[in-house]
């Protein structure tokens, strides 16, 4: 089976394991820190564990668990990140680190609260700074989940082989002591720290991972390896995918996901009220929430300020009228007329694509896109020339640049033109179906063009 057949089969028995739960344990009552291996920078406030120096940490005496369930409370100040460690030694030199980050200001903006650090990265915070959360963490035999404020966001299976790089290649789970760190100087407070210790002695470890991911196949765990932000940042509610089966699925590949509805004239959302009854039904979702206009009458159909309600707004070219007045949608042979000359048919593309570049969006999508059957001679219509009009125009937008999975484009050619001119990229989907796309095009330009995690784009996410 691959892996999205697995994922129904592998989530049940992921999240009904039947573990019996003793030796319930306070490690922290908002009084006595004796448990604890305090650094200085540590000390008891207002009935909390409270970090506020740089590197400060508190590491639990004697600490030996293999499968349990830790609950704590934590609230962070403007700017605070840390780690709480598992499964890791005196030295933190093993195991695995949950972050603590709900700074949406942070440039290394994909490990945000809640991350399995380096191995399932997370692009959005569901808690703002200065504000109590309750963060959960289980282990379960080969199983690691955490939960924000009782929401999952985090659902791995080890598998059998995993792949780690360096300095990683020892989060691994076997067991060990608990820690919490300071990365950042910021004041964090942590209270309620408990632990419940897990019975699996008939958990069957070697189910648990048949429905692992096969890591030394798996090109989403050497993004998140090489701490590249693993977003799709254009996914959209069709096909029966629903917001429940979207964050099932995003967890169970690893791959964050931006949700974006249709805006405009005939779609979904037609008017600013729309707007924001979606926005309302979907901001306690763990996904990055994106606008896709429709159509060139969405500049007016929405106001400026509703659209800055999502995190970032795309728009495609590939709706215009064209030079005899005709409504053209690209992709709709029936609407597109092309004539006897592809050339000069093509050179309107491209001054259509210039003109959408100047509207008020923040990515340029489906970029680059040519319809039948000028599509087959994607490279010979896409001149040097023409390239050189588009990526002048694109620099001077400031608009990112999609490299898109489902119809692969642009090609090579673009999209190094494109990094060379310092434009920013995203990656996305597109779907039309449920099963959203691997980014398996996307990765394969990101290793040929050299994109690194500076070329991304970085959304200006909301709560």
């Amino acid at each position: 089976m691959n892996r999205l057949s697995i994922l129904a089969t592998g989530l049940i028995l992921f999240l009904t394991t039947s573990c019996n739960r003793s030796d319930s344990g306070m490690l922290f009552d908002g009084k006595d820190s004796s448990k604890w291996n305090t650094s200085e920078g540590v000390s008891i406030k207002d009935n909390s564990l409270t970090f506020t120096g740089q590197g400060a940490k508190a590491i639990l005496k004697d600490g030996k668990y293999k499968d349990f369930e830790l609950t704590m409370e934590v609230k962070t100040s403007p700017g605070a990140k840390g780690d709480v460690w598992f499964h890791t030694d005196n030295a933190l030199d093993k195991g695995y680190c949950i972050a603590i980050n709900n700074d949406r200001n942070d440039p290394v903006w994909w490990k945000m609260t809640g991350s399995l650090e380096s191995v399932r990265n997370l692009t959005k915070s569901f808690v703002k700074e200065n504000e109590w959360f309750k963060m959960r963490i289980a282990v379960e035999g080969k199983a690691i989940t955490v939960d924000i404020n009782g929401e999952p966001v985090v659902e791995y299976i080890e598998p059998t082989a995993p792949y780690r790089i360096a300095p990683n290649t020892k989060a691994l789970l076997s067991e060990g002591t608990f820690a919490i760190v300071n990365n950042s100087g910021k004041e964090i407070q942590c209270r309620n720290i408990t632990v419940n210790v897990l019975d699996t002695k008939t958990l069957d470890t070697t189910t648990q991972q048949v429905n692992a991911v096969d890591e030394q196949k798996d090109e989403i765990i050497r993004l998140h390896q090489e701490d590249f932000p693993v977003l799709d940042y254009h996914v959209h509610l069709k096909g029966g995918l629903t917001k429940e089966g979207a964050a099932r699925q995003s967890r169970h590949v690893g791959i964050n996901y931006a949700i974006a509805p249709n805006c405009g004239i005939g779609f979904p959302i037609t008017n600013d009220d729309e707007i924001m009854a979606y926005l309302d039904s979907m901001r306690t979702q763990p996904f990055i929430l994106a606008m896709q206009a429709e159509g060139r009458e969405w500049v007016t159909t929405f106001s400026p300020e509703k659209r800055s309600e999502f995190d970032y707004v795309f728009t495609d070219a590939l709706t215009f009228t064209d030079d005899e007045g005709h409504r053209t949608r690209l992709w709709i042979p029936e609407e597109t007329w092309i004539g006897k000359d592809q050339q000069k048919y093509m050179d309107m593309i491209v001054d259509r694509i210039c003109m959408v570049l100047k509207e008020p969006m923040d990515i340029y999508v489906n970029p680059c896109f040519l319809p039948a059957p000028m599509d087959q001679k994607y490279d010979e219509f896409w001149t040097e020339a023409r390239m050189n009009k588009f990526i002048t125009a694109l620099k001077e937008s400031g608009k990112a640049l999609e490299i898109n999975a489902r119809y692969e484009i642009p090609n090579k050619a673009i999209i190094q033109k494109a990094k060379a001119a310092g434009i920013k990229f995203t990656f996305g989907t597109n779907n039309v179906v449920p099963e959203v796309s691997l980014l398996e095009y996307c990765i394969r330009m990101k290793k040929e063009c050299g994109i690194t995690a500076n070329d991304m784009y970085k959304p200006k996410i909301k709560i």
